[in-house]
Formats: C-alpha cells, sequence, structure tokens
C-alpha cells in the first residue's frame, strides 16, 4: 500500500519560501497514531490529512509532536492540493470539517481566501519568564485562545530576536505570536511566531497567528483590510481582512514536492 503525499509552500507563490506544508489526502480515516508517526516523519511545522465526508472534508494537522486546533498554512496548501489536483472543482468552494468549526477556502482573482474565527488578544500580565526568553522588551503582552501575543518596539526588533527557546518551551501555550509596525511601505506590521513547546521553533508563516494580528492592527490603524509580512527567513505574506467574529486570510500557494510514502 502507498500513500501520496505532496509539499506545498504556502503564503507564497515562489518555491522554498513561505510555510512548507505536506498534504495526505486519504482515501479513508487512518488512526490518530498513524497521522502523528506520519507527521514525525514529514518533520515540517504541520502535515495536514483529509478524507471526504458527506459535506465538504474532514481536515486535521499535526506537528511533529502534537495536533493542533487550528493551522492558516496547511488549510491554505489543502484547498490548493484538492484543486490543482483535481479532487474538486477549481470554481467550487472547499469546506473543511476541523477542530475549530467549519472553514472554507475559495479562490479570489489569483489568491487563496480563507474564512478562519478571529482570535483577538486580550490584555493579560506576562507570564514568568515569558519577556525574558524572548529577550525584548515588551509594549502589549496578551493571550488569544491559542497563543501568548507580544508588540514590541519596532520592526527591526522583530526580525533581528533571537529567543531562548529552552525557556520559551517551558511557556506554557501552543506559541508565542511577537509583532511590530512595519517600517516598509508595502506592508502594515510584521511579525514572528515560536512554538517550541509545541515542537515548532520558529514557524515560517503562520495563518491562525493572523486570526489575532488582523484585529490588534485593524483597531490600531483603524483599517480592516491589512498586509502582513511574516519577518522569518523564509518570509511570506498575509492578507488579511477584519471581519468581526471571521477573519479573512488571503495567500498564494505553489507544490514543491509529490512522493508515495511505501508502508
Amino acid at each position: 500500500m502507498t500513500q501520496s503525499i505532496l509539499t506545498v509552500d504556502a503564503f507564497t507563490d515562489e518555491p522554498f519560501s513561505g510555510n512548507p506544508a505536506a498534504v495526505c489526502v486519504l482515501d479513508a480515516p487512518i488512526p490518530e497514531p498513524r497521522m502523528q508517526l506520519i507527521a514525525r516523519e514529514m518533520n515540517l511545522a504541520e502535515t495536514a490529512f483529509l478524507h471526504r465526508i458527506d459535506s465538504g472534508w474532514s481536515l486535521r494537522w499535526f506537528t511533529p509532536t502534537v495536533e493542533v486546533d487550528l493551522c492558516g498554512h496547511a488549510t491554505l496548501a489543502s484547498a490548493h492540493v484538492l484543486w490543482t489536483c483535481g479532487h474538486q472543482p477549481a470554481d467550487t468552494s472547499a469546506r473543511f470539517q476541523t477542530r475549530s468549526g467549519w472553514l472554507t477556502a475559495d479562490q479570489r482573482d489569483g489568491w487563496i481566501e480563507l474564512d478562519f474565527p478571529t482570535t483577538p488578544p486580550v490584555a493579560e500580565a506576562a507570564p514568568a519568564g515569558l519577556v525574558e526568553a524572548l529577550g525584548v522588551s515588551a509594549t502589549y503582552v496578551g493571550r488569544t485562545r491559542f497563543d501568548w501575543f507580544v508588540e514590541i518596539k519596532d520592526a527591526a526588533a522583530v526580525r533581528s530576536m533571537s529567543p531562548d527557546m529552552h525557556r520559551l518551551r517551558g511557556v506554557k501555550s501552543r506559541g508565542v505570536i511577537v509583532t511590530a509596525a512595519a517600517d516598509d511601505p508595502g506592508f502594515d506590521f510584521v511579525s514572528r511566531f515560536f512554538a517550541p513547546a509545541s515542537g515548532v521553533d520558529e514557524d515560517p508563516v503562520t495563518g491562525s497567528a493572523h486570526c489575532a494580528l488582523a484585529p490588534y492592527w485593524a483597531g490600531k490603524l483603524a483599517r480592516p483590510e491589512l498586509n502582513g509580512w511574516q519577518a522569518s527567513a523564509r518570509g511570506g505574506l498575509v492578507r488579511v481582512v477584519h471581519a468581526g467574529g471571521r477573519t479573512k486570510l488571503l495567500g498564494k500557494a505553489v507544490t514543491v514536492l509529490r512522493c508515495e510514502l511505501l508502508v
């Protein structure tokens, strides 16, 4: 028996940039431990597993060590695979049943648009060790449904920071979003995302983090449509539209690898 797996670079249209996700379109569900082993073998920030259900697709996401409740780049990659590999017509919406409810993806003028739940940060005192592990001075600290959220003084500080991953691993949350206003006129804000406690030291481009970044920066900049640049080594553009309880995430994707798992 073999299983086809594709690697897709998400939130980019250039190979070897953005955020790579592995995508497995299954004929039928497989056991959770099996999915976790495959994700560990792929060793990417996320591996997505899909199979058909009556009203769309079941979608689950795994890091090399844990299953996660919400993932933007692997959802974008999954929609890209469904359309480009003929699993469903390119002019139809992709609908996903997930641990965060129903999510949809559509093609809009050359972009993939995801409809995700908004997860705004709420101001909260930083837990012991967080700011020290990041090695920065925070101007705002909050907590979202999944992550700690930290604003710092400027974009240059975001790009140059080098957190202590060992210490950061002890901070209880899925991950940590660090952000600042952009210093490039092409973008409104920049960010980075660190999740060593979830098996990913730094995620290159994190769609779900933008469900918190969108309402935060929309409030500060008084505009609902914004461009975010995730300033990892690979880098990626996420366009966002803040729409109250929902966030639109727009990005592009390119397939870079097709393989067969020989098991």
